[in-house]
């Protein structure tokens, strides 16, 4: 099987590598797709600490101590990459989490997603509008997921 973004994937790896980073995911609406992106990659076992696969509410706030009420929402991305680097003692990590579809969420249309980035250089979060059925938004989130991450390695 061909995992999703397999060359944004490589492209991570090689960052994550050649900065000496070791790299985590905490994912809701991507249901772990963006970590078995980044296991399939090149050195993995390197560089690939691993990931949190917190779907349900109640995970994100026991599992990753995420405070806010409204989880598709830039702070709950925010919350879950600073905890999962934390956790799992990881230089950077990249966290996702929106309304996948195909009913509203939190009060926010279907597609709407939000991806964090946690580095001990910066802290991003990103705001996107997916269109399209449930698994495409997966699959667009992973791509942009992966993209920001390799962007703010290192």
């Amino acid at each position: 099987m061909k995992p999703v973004a397999a060359e944004t994937a490589e492209r991570a790896a090689s960052s994550a590598l050649e900065h000496g980073w070791r790299v985590a995911t905490a994912e809701s609406l991507t249901a772990g797709a963006v970590a078995s992106s980044l296991g399939a990659a090149s050195g993995a076992s390197d560089w690939f600490a691993g990931g949190v696969v917190a779907y349900g509410t109640d995970v994100k706030k026991r599992v990753l101590g995420v405070t806010t009420d409204t989880v598709v929402s830039a702070e709950c991305a925010r919350q879950m990459a600073a905890s999962v680097a934390e956790l799992l003692q990881a230089d950077a990590a990249v966290a996702t989490t929106g309304a996948g579809g195909p009913d509203p969420q939190d009060g926010r249309e279907p597609g709407t997603v939000f991806i964090a980035v946690h580095t001990p250089n910066a802290e991003v979060v990103a705001e996107h509008h997916f269109e399209g059925a449930p698994d495409a938004v997966v699959e667009q989130t992973v791509e942009q997921a992966l993209r920001l991450l390799t962007d703010h390695l290192g």
